[in-house]
């Protein structure tokens, strides 16, 4: 803290902890049992290890029940001004969303293939594979949120999206797309791509 850098960390959970929030558990599972949905409850704590901390820290607890079992997260923070719920929610699964998106990248655009012989190549495929996201990122982001895949990945846009056998006639003035009538994703085709006529056409 003496360099104003505070840091989040998840925290694994263990039998103490999880005696801990056992009010807050059964809370959680009372709710969802009358609701049919998930739910959660936020404790904040302190807390210390019985022998590796030198001092205690401040915990904050999701005590969730979901999918008819208990899912308890615990983090660790040196920051002690914002809100527990906050912090986890906002801060803290952020970070997970992020290597999600890195995740993305590397396994659906292919990002990790780096075998080439040379740094240069590599550099090069890498540079291929960013733009490919970006162009992905910004067909999900602009003209795909009214649409069944607002949130699938960039391999699920890939496969349902991109990877769809048509007919393309060239001539002089305009290229022709024709698809077959029972693409299963012509609607989604359809909507994403008068979105992104739309957006070219503001700029």
């Amino acid at each position: 803290m003496a360099n104003a850098v505070g840091y989040i960390f998840g925290l694994a959970k263990n039998v103490r902890l999880i005696r801990t929030i056992e009010a807050e558990l059964a809370e959680a599972q009372e709710e969802s049992r009358q609701t049919g949905k998930p739910a959660r409850r936020f404790k904040d704590f302190t807390w210390s290890t019985l022998k590796s901390w030198s001092r205690e820290r401040r915990v904050i607890a999701k005590a969730e029940w979901t999918k008819g079992e208990a899912n308890p997260r615990f983090i660790v923070t040196s920051l002690d001004t914002a809100e527990g719920r906050h912090l986890y929610e906002d801060i803290y699964c952020a970070r997970g969303e992020m290597e999600n998106r890195i995740k993305e990248c590397q396994i659906d655009l292919f990002a990790d293939r780096t075998s080439t012989g040379t740094m240069a190549a590599n550099q090069l495929r890498l540079w291929f594979a960013s733009m490919a996201y970006v162009l992905v990122e910004g067909t999900r982001r602009l003209a795909l949120q009214s649409t069944d895949l607002a949130d699938a990945t960039c391999g699920t846009i890939r496969r349902k999206l991109f990877k769809i056998g048509a007919l393309v006639t060239v001539s002089i003035r305009r290229i022709k797309f024709a698809m077959a009538s029972g693409c299963p994703y012509k609607a989604v085709f359809a909507t994403a791509h008068r979105a992104l006529c739309e957006a070219v056409n503001t700029t």
